[in-house]
């Protein structure tokens, strides 16, 4: 799963767009993959964000580049969480999560991590209010396949029908729903220009 979680920065001088996954942009043109991997796993198995560093070797990153290192919502369902993201991340290609010692659920998919738990405070699970996770799709037709199997199990189609809008980098193809927790979830395609 390429979850896409949109950020801009300045790293050596160059203004740089990115989100979790491949898909890294740097100065209005791919970075090259190998030169610059965006989503990294480390032994724990979970995702360090990286900035994108446009260098001629990747053993130039160091960590200190790193802006998240995984993505986690809460539930309050585990088996209802997983049966919903089991669908949703298995339309875009994605295989079911995994359960780990501590009842957390696991995906990995396209370089990315989601782990889904309940509260390790056990208080009830809630949303963010003003928060979107995104996930890349690679195609409209695949946000259309995803959006409709949150739908189908268990999702509430939120805001505008999918589609195209047109965004400050161009034109994107999105698609929003909540999963049954209430999270905010997006998938987005950006189109060819």
């Amino acid at each position: 799963m390429r979850v896409y979680a949109a950020f801009r920065s300045s790293v050596a001088g160059r203004n740089l767009t990115g989100g979790f996954g491949t898909e890294v942009w740097g100065s209005g043109r791919r970075v090259d993959r190998r030169v610059a991997e965006l989503a990294r796993l480390d032994v724990a198995g979970v995702v360090s964000l990286r900035a994108a560093v446009p260098t001629e070797s990747a053993s130039n990153y160091k960590e200190e580049n790193r802006v998240f290192s995984h993505v986690m919502i809460g539930t309050n369902d585990i088996a209802r969480s997983k049966s919903f993201y089991d669908a949703l991340i298995g339309a875009i290609g994605g295989t079911p999560g995994v359960q780990d010692p501590k009842g957390r659920l696991i995906y990995a998919h396209r370089g990315g991590r989601l782990l889904i738990s309940k509260p390790i405070d056990g208080k009830a699970a809630t949303y963010a209010n003003g928060g979107t996770i995104g996930f890349a799709v690679e195609s409209s037709e695949e946000a259309d396949v995803w959006h409709k199997a949150g739908v189908e199990n268990g999702g509430t189609a939120i805001e505008d029908a999918p589609g195209v809008r047109q965004g400050s980098s161009g034109s994107l193809y999105l698609a929003y729903l909540r999963d049954p927790d209430g999270n905010k979830l997006c998938a987005l395609h950006r189109m060819a220009a």
